[in-house]
């Protein structure tokens, strides 16, 4: 099976493809939106993060315009469904494309990059992509790894990197500062967030699996859920952290 199609599999039941809650997702699309009316989302998965954020400001400020850029498009039809279904499809527009060299004439209040930095070869790479497609006086919100505690060599193991893949939290806010951006408001993910996260990616696939157990794909998407629970398991779990970071432009 192709692996945009496992990955949104395995986000059945967590459609927000990062270990982030949904009062978490919430109050930060409220911060970050409000009195917007355009919204990116480079690297946007399925385009969850705009629809809920349609749906936040259906009311408050319904001509909100969100547009969602992905390589894979996987889970755009279904998104485009719901939001069409709700009276939003009008206000949603998702690009299957490459994040990284995707381009428009049009500049947006507020950018999103939840997790894909790896698409533009880092967080501060993700960080200037994201702000050459932002308006004056416009806000980030981004999300990125760091490590929590010095990783040993199961979590590199498990997570096939190296040490300087990430820093820690501190290095990773002064990392997004010295390239001219100053912290807003952020949100640290919990263990329990993590777990949670973890958890459904590998029980959605486990139960895909089980599910269509004649289906061509069941044993190779059975062996992708137990690697990835072994690595979080056994590796990385209470090693890797991950913080969203809301930024203004810091001038200068």
């Amino acid at each position: 099976m192709d692996r945009s199609l496992i990955g949104d599999l395995a986000h059945t039941d967590h459609p927000i493809a990062s270990p982030l809650d949904d009062d978490t997702v919430d109050a930060l699309l409220r911060r970050a939106l409000a009195g917007q009316r355009s919204v990116l989302d480079l690297g946007c998965g399925d385009g969850t993060w705009l629809l809920r954020a349609l749906r936040l400001n259906r009311g408050l400020h319904p001509e909100l315009h969100a547009v969602g850029v992905d390589l894979s498009g996987a889970g755009f039809e279904r998104t485009r469904t719901a939001a069409d279904a709700e009276g939003l499809g009008d206000r949603l527009e998702l690009h299957v494309a490459d994040a990284a060299m995707w381009s428009t004439d049009e500049r947006f209040d507020v950018v999103l990059s939840i997790g894909a930095a790896h698409a533009f070869g880092g967080l501060v790479p993700a960080v200037e992509a994201a702000a050459s497609h932002l308006q004056p006086g416009g806000r980030l919100l981004v999300g990125e790894c760091f490590w929590e505690q010095p990783p040993n060599d199961a979590a590199l193991g498990a997570l096939g990197a190296s040490a300087d893949d990430y820093a820690n939290l501190a290095s990773t806010v002064e990392a997004v500062r010295s390239a001219g951006w100053e912290p807003l408001h952020a949100h640290v993910s919990s263990l329990q967030e993590w777990d949670a996260y973890e958890w459904s990616w590998t029980g959605s696939l486990t139960r895909w699996a089980l599910e269509h157990p004649d289906d061509p794909s069941s044993a190779e998407v059975l062996t992708v859920a137990a690697e990835h629970r072994a690595a979080w398991l056994g590796g990385y779990r209470g090693t890797l952290g991950f913080v969203t970071l809301l930024l203004g432009d810091g001038g200068p």
